[in-house]
């Protein structure tokens, strides 16, 4: 840390900030200091204190109350994610004291989580049962945000034609994407199906971000087709629930699909398109710098790795 930041750090203490962000959110320092059990004098003299150290307006005073300056919308970003930084770090260590040994943040995409993570996590917990693993779900982008801003100590997902951005990888799994029909629709008897003919249906997809999406999209742009995505929901199981009523096809990962077998009278397609084989992978900073608790779950994921067979001709 720089010594401008040290001097920064120490000019701003936390029971201001505190106070600054129920001011915003309430709009009143009278009403945040009835919330907050302190003098309103106390929290104006606060505020005044913070401005000064941040050298500058961050409130509208006006006989209403007060608004944000743009200084104070930034702050009030910044402070709420300070805060809640505290919380989770109040929340992790409290855990220790009741036993638990480390804590492994991980975002995974929801073809990671539907296919895999399940088994892996649960087989990780019973051999480790004094780690906790925080797991959200996330689109593909987000995951690598996430990990590139240390949101996630790991992330999950597919990297596609994703911006690395210094990022380490590593396999984690396979899948392929089928496509999911009804079993009274024209395609049912299919094998096999290139993505150009899927173009002549409707589709349900995933959300615009998904990894999934954006390959129906690019795929549909090098086709010269248009891409007919008229429902998009953001769940696997959604998803299958609008095929099976006649809304359209759509693109499922293969292993997903037979864990959803119950959902519907449907039926899966092979898609032969080379990008429809995908690759799963584990993304992290620096894997050698994790901590302990985070290498061991990366070694334990990676066990599951096998290259894909290549589809037959």
């Amino acid at each position: 840390m720089k010594n401008s930041e040290r001097s920064f750090a120490r000019r701003i203490d936390l029971t201001s900030l505190q106070l600054f962000v129920a001011v915003c959110e309430l709009g009143s320092i009278g009403r945040a200091a009835e919330r907050e059990y302190i003098a309103a004098s106390a929290v104006s003299k606060r505020l005044s204190d913070l401005e000064a150290a941040v050298d500058t307006a961050l409130l509208y005073r006006h006989s209403r109350g007060v608004t944000l300056t743009p200084a104070g919308e930034s702050l009030l970003h910044h402070a709420r994610n300070v805060l809640y930084g505290l919380e989770r770090m109040q929340g992790e260590l409290s855990e220790y004291a009741d036993g638990v040994r480390g804590h492994v943040r991980v975002h995974a995409t929801i073809s990671a989580i539907v296919q895999f993570l399940p088994e892996d996590l649960g087989a990780f917990s019973k051999e480790h049962p004094q780690i906790k693993i925080d797991l959200q779900e996330h689109l593909s982008a987000d995951v690598l945000q996430a990990v590139h801003e240390g949101t996630a100590d790991l992330g999950i997902c597919n990297m596609g034609q994703a911006n690395t951005n210094g990022l380490q990888t590593r396999p984690y799994r396979t899948d392929r994407l089928v496509v999911v029909v009804p079993e009274a629709h024209a395609l049912a008897q299919r094998e096999a199906i290139s993505f150009e003919e899927v173009l002549e249906w409707d589709i349900v997809g995933l959300q615009g971000g998904s990894s999934i999406s954006l390959a129906m999209r690019g795929a549909a742009a090098r086709s010269g087709h248009p891409l007919h995505q008229r429902i998009q929901v953001t769940s696997l199981d959604a998803m299958c629930r609008m095929i099976d009523n006649g809304l359209g096809i759509g693109l499922i990962p293969d292993r997903a699909f037979e864990l959803m077998h119950g959902v519907g009278h449907l039926k899966s397609v092979t898609l032969t398109d080379a990008w429809a084989q995908r690759t799963l992978s584990l993304v992290a900073r620096d894997f050698e710098a994790l901590p302990v608790t985070s290498r061991l779950l990366v070694e334990h994921l990676g066990k599951g790795w096998e290259p894909a067979a290549k589809p037959a001709a």
